[in-house]
């Protein structure tokens, strides 16, 4: 629930009442959730950010591309965008302009929530743009796990590698792989 959708006095009186019970946690400013419904952290951070996309080793670990568990929640946003930090769970941005961005979004259902995240071949792209970020060995997992997937599309990769302007580097790290 957020506090722009309460229209009458009537309903921040019960809102109020709801916090002091306990039956209610505030996520964010203006932001909060009963208790007694159980969502995905997941589905919480969608929520809380509706025009971020899940990028980086979150995406990798959705899609199985890396054995490695995210300590944290790794959201993608347009660089013009401000966003409200929370304490908990924990989230990084990356603040990207409208290309990078907006290529390759999917949206995923869970729990009835819809979450918007980058699709295969775009995290592919994404570890190989921040290969000097994330580690080479991380980098080299994600595509050897890419290589060996039978749902791989190497048009798409190609195609986000030519729009991202890493299609060089791509070719030389993933040739070997092939």
């Amino acid at each position: 629930m957020k506090t722009k959708d309460l229209e009458r006095r009537a309903q921040w009186y019960q809102l109020k009442k709801l916090l002091q019970n306990n039956e209610v946690t505030k996520l964010s400013s203006g932001v909060y959730k009963l208790n007694d419904i159980q969502i995905s952290q997941n589905a919480e951070i969608a929520i809380l950010y509706p025009s971020a996309v899940f990028c980086m080793f979150t995406a990798w670990n959705y899609h199985k591309l890396s054995t490695a568990n995210p300590w944290a929640f790794h959201l993608a946003v347009n660089y013009k965008e401000k966003v409200k930090k929370i304490d908990y769970p924990p989230v990084i941005f990356y603040y990207w302009r409208n290309q990078p961005c907006n290529l390759g979004v999917i949206e995923i259902e869970e729990e009835g929530h819809k979450i918007r995240i980058y699709d295969l071949e775009k995290s592919v792209c994404d570890a190989i743009r921040f290969r000097n970020k994330v580690g080479i060995d991380t980098t080299i997992e994600v595509l050897k796990n890419y290589v060996k997937r039978k749902d791989k599309n190497l048009n798409i990769l190609s195609k986000y590698s030519k729009q991202l302007r890493i299609e060089k580097i791509m070719q030389t790290m993933i040739m070997p792989l092939l």
